[in-house]
């Protein structure tokens, strides 16, 4: 295993600066508020997906739009910000599908919704690690970002700033060149990527998509929706609709037995045209995130400051989230492409040496503090009880990728992939 500088990130605050990020997210709070009570006072009540929407990515005060969200003085920490291992293995991923399909001459690196740019540089830096691995092949960073805050920071940690915003028209809004010397452009859009053979990720990024919930009753599916309160004008509350809406009409698998249901039509949306990109130009596609295989019932919920926060108060100043149902974005691939998983965080690291890894950290890391920080990071990404099994991985392989092992009887070798070595192909 190749060893990498540990590198470590030092917080810095600014008081002046919090105060006045914090009086803005005040002021926005109250514009998403009185928008919402405003649409649901002229129009009535509004799905939960129309919600998630507003409070998210309304273009001027939306959480995603304006906020930095992440990090240690922000609402969550993800995987790629507690150890930079995680990144680390999935570099190796990309890697070892890119040689497994055929190692064509060109591989676009896509990463929807990458939040700090914190993984696509362990990954990046693993590409520089393995250069006589990919020889000559044409590689490119493509990043699909709605947040302008967000690109920013990316920016900054992949290219030291060396990019150059776009006209607004364009595909592309903003371009340049990695550290790495890599072409690296930004888009709003996953369809405005060039068409090519590209290993996707998806860490952490279907589950803020917004969502439909709706509850079986007597008189059949009701869509759950959000509505004032009559008792506290101010306040919003969750109802059921009394009619069917066209959502709960279209939405509902027949085979459904669940008492209450999320659905993410627009991640299902999203996951064809994976799917359709990787069965017609090659490649990959890797979702890391809160997910289920179609068991679970109501997992909305909202984070402030590492914090559990009430959804449905504060709108814009909290990050929304639901668990990923699996079952439904495998279902949505139709015949397209191969799928695999969901494996537990904990089982696909394992699978890719994550113990053999932080061996190897250890072993060249002299500082008592720094070693200790490396196995409190691996003690949060693999322990049941923390990220283990919280985080499901589920992956999209073309068809011919794994057409060799079909006639094959089930357990008479190990699956291929790396990562889902302990999984029987779908």
């Amino acid at each position: 295993m190749f060893f990498l500088t540990l590198k470590a990130v030092i917080p810095i605050h600014f008081h002046y600066m919090t105060y006045r990020l914090q009086r803005f997210r005040l002021e926005s709070n109250s514009s998403i508020h009185k928008h919402l009570i405003s649409k649901i006072t002229a129009t009535g009540p509004i799905s939960v997906a129309e919600y998630m929407r507003e409070a998210l990515t309304n273009p001027v005060a939306g959480y995603y739009v304006k906020n930095d969200m992440l990090g240690a003085g922000g609402d969550f920490i993800t995987s790629p910000e507690i150890s930079q291992i995680f990144g680390e293995l999935l570099g190796v991923w990309c890697v070892s599908e890119w040689m497994a399909a055929g190692k064509s001459n060109t591989f676009q690196l896509v990463e929807l919704g990458p939040g700090r740019g914190s993984l696509a540089s362990d990954i990046l830096r693993v590409f520089s690690q393995l250069k006589t691995v990919l020889g000559e092949t044409d590689i490119s960073v493509h990043l699909v970002e709605v947040s302008p805050k967000l690109s920013q920071f990316q920016a900054e940690c992949l290219t030291g700033d060396n990019t150059q915003p776009n006209d607004g028209d364009q595909p592309v809004y903003r371009s340049g060149t990695t550290r790495t010397g890599l072409p690296i452009s930004w888009y709003r859009r996953i369809e405005d990527i060039p068409r090519g053979f590209s290993v996707f990720l998806a860490h952490e990024f279907f589950d803020a998509i917004p969502i439909h919930k709706f509850q079986r009753t007597e008189k059949g599916w009701r869509e759950v929706m959000v509505d004032i309160d009559p008792e506290s004008p101010g306040k919003l509350r969750f109802v059921v609709s009394h009619s069917p809406t066209l959502a709960s009409s279209i939405l509902i698998q027949k085979d459904e037995n669940r008492q209450h249901v999320e659905v993410c039509p627009e991640g299902g949306v999203i996951v064809q045209k994976l799917a359709n990109r990787i069965a017609e130009d090659g490649g990959a596609a890797l979702i890391v995130d809160y997910g289920h295989d179609g068991t679970k019932t109501d997992t909305f919920r909202g984070f402030k400051g590492h914090q559990l926060h009430n959804v449905l108060e504060a709108p814009g100043m909290a990050d929304l989230t639901a668990d990923v149902d699996i079952s439904y974005l495998r279902k949505m691939t139709g015949n397209e492409v191969t799928c695999l998983g969901p494996i537990t965080q904990r089982s696909f690291l394992k699978n890719m040496g994550i113990d053999s890894r932080l061996q190897v950290l250890l072993r060249n890391c002299h500082d008592p503090s720094t070693r200790a920080q490396l196995i409190h990071s691996y003690d949060m990404l693999i322990n049941p009880e923390k990220m283990g099994h919280r985080f499901q991985f589920f992956s999209l392989l073309n068809r011919g990728r794994l057409a060799q092992y079909r006639g094959m009887q089930k357990n008479t070798a190990p699956l291929p992939v790396a990562g889902f070595a302990e999984l029987d192909m779908q």
